[in-house]
């Protein structure tokens, strides 16, 4: 083989090797990108889930305590209530808010927050929408119900003392009252949020009780008529 033959095929073959080893890395680099991507991914979720502001914790460790609240007059009303309709009610509500209480619960500990209601500061948190006067049910006829500003405790104790339609009458009154401030908070949420959680539950907690109120609102006329 002459001196100029050998020369081409040495040349050639460098530049096949050149190209194989640049097609190698090129897979190879397509390879490494795409978990690397991923993991950017789940960061970017991860970061956004845990992205929260005072308004947000607040949100949620009130909003634990308001379902609790809920969930226990709900208890009781599937204990005492003799009417299928508002047991019915009280069934859903436990039912829905139970599970919200868990995703608060989840949130608070993923940013860090206290989640424990036991251990809230309480005191230092806007207590609007934990009243149960029913102060904006100005048009209502309330009947024999107590109207008077109560708490949890006292509500619940008041509940204890009635039976049949009496009860049914005072839990339906309580329980718009506790939507109403359901809603009041899901409104301050809207406003001063910033987690896109926390922002879209508060939405849909707006639009179930709002809901709710307007059923118990009916319950309420028939059980006084």
């Amino acid at each position: 083989m002459n001196h100029t033959l050998r020369r081409t095929l040495s040349v050639t073959a460098a530049l096949v090797a050149g190209l194989s080893l640049a097609a190698c890395s090129g897979t190879e680099g397509t390879g490494d990108a795409a978990p690397g991507e991923q993991a950017g991914t789940e960061h970017a979720e991860m970061e956004q889930a845990e992205h929260h502001n005072e308004a947000d914790t607040e949100f949620a460790q009130m909003m634990i305590v308001h379902h609790q609240g809920a969930v226990e007059m709900s208890e009781l009303a599937l204990e005492k209530s003799e009417s299928p309709a508002v047991q019915g009610l009280a069934n859903r509500i436990a039912a829905a808010q139970q599970p919200e209480i868990d995703r608060m619960t989840d949130w608070l500990d993923e940013w860090g927050e206290e989640s424990d209601p036991a251990a809230m500061d309480m005191e230092s948190m806007d207590h609007e929408g934990m009243d149960m006067s029913g102060d904006g049910m100005e048009g209502m006829d309330h009947g024999d119900v107590d109207t008077e500003p109560v708490s949890q405790d006292e509500a619940m104790a008041t509940l204890e003392t009635l039976d049949g339609a009496d009860f049914d009458r005072q839990f339906l009154h309580f329980m718009i009252a506790h939507h109403q401030g359901a809603l009041t908070m899901s409104q301050n949420q809207t406003s001063e949020g910033v987690n896109e959680d926390a922002l879209a539950l508060a939405a849909d907690i707006a639009e179930a009780q709002a809901a709710e109120i307007a059923e118990m609102e009916e319950l309420a006329a028939q059980v006084a008529g």
